[in-house]
């Protein structure tokens, strides 16, 4: 496919993450353009049917269209870009379909973890990510697969799971709630995509300091975590 190809984004969602990690591995060139989700522009509006990024503007000749919803934007590089993500084969192609939409439920769980508002309910939803990750160890043991999720063959579904697990980057970093405790295939999977050009590329040097800020900002159990390891640790405020 021959095209102009614009992805908007937002330094931290790990939903554009996805795309730019696919895009990469394709060997697609893009460029990248981020907006200010707190303060969207008109023109960012009016093409964002649900006002969230990623986007993909797709530029030929005079003519542009825009593609939204991340799993969508996806699929369309599937189909039409070359360097397949997915299996050839149909019944293994579902398969992926579906860890794919288990990474989007990690994700929103994730979210439910840093939003907790106080510690028992950060507690719950420590359990119920640990559990989450207790089903991947499982469909990795099952399959036998490593490095990657599809064994020696990099896939969309490792394009998903990379920004997950770059979030607890920043976890660890605050504290120990051994999510991963007990999972070695899925330790090893994450150290894997962690060292992977594609994936390291995804975000800015500077991702690690906004993930912290925004964390830091919400009115949750972990943002007190973190409040009071920078009383603590006075180096911990510039971490």
């Amino acid at each position: 496919m021959t095209a102009r190809l614009t992805l908007v984004s937002h330094h931290l969602c790990p939903y554009v993450q996805r795309a730019a990690i696919a895009l990469a591995e394709k060997g697609v060139p893009f460029e990248r353009a981020n907006v200010d989700l707190a303060n969207k522009p008109d023109w960012f509006k009016a093409v964002s049917p649900l006002g969230k990024v990623p986007l993909l503007r797709v530029g030929r000749d005079d003519a542009e269209e825009v593609i939204f919803e991340s799993a969508v934007i996806l699929e369309f590089l599937e189909e039409t870009e070359a360097n397949p993500l997915h299996p050839a084969d149909p019944l293994m192609r579902a398969r992926h379909r579906a860890w794919v939409e288990f990474g989007s439920a990690i994700l929103n769980a994730v979210g439910r973890f840093y939003s907790a508002d106080d510690e028992a309910g950060f507690l719950k939803e420590c359990k119920a990510l640990s559990e989450m990750f207790a089903r991947v160890e499982a469909e990795l043991s099952a399959r036998q697969s490593g490095p990657w999720f599809a064994g020696n063959r990099f896939s969309l579904v490792d394009a998903v799971y990379g920004p997950i697990f770059r979030y607890f980057d920043t976890f660890d970093r605050i504290g120990d709630f051994g999510v991963l405790d007990g999972k070695p295939l899925v330790q090893a999977w994450r150290k894997a995509l962690s060292e992977r050009q594609s994936v390291k590329e995804a975000v800015s040097p500077d991702y690690p300091l906004r993930l912290r800020a925004f964390l830091r900002a919400k009115a949750s159990y972990l943002s007190q975590m973190i409040r009071l390891q920078a009383i603590a640790t006075p180096q911990a405020r510039s971490a």
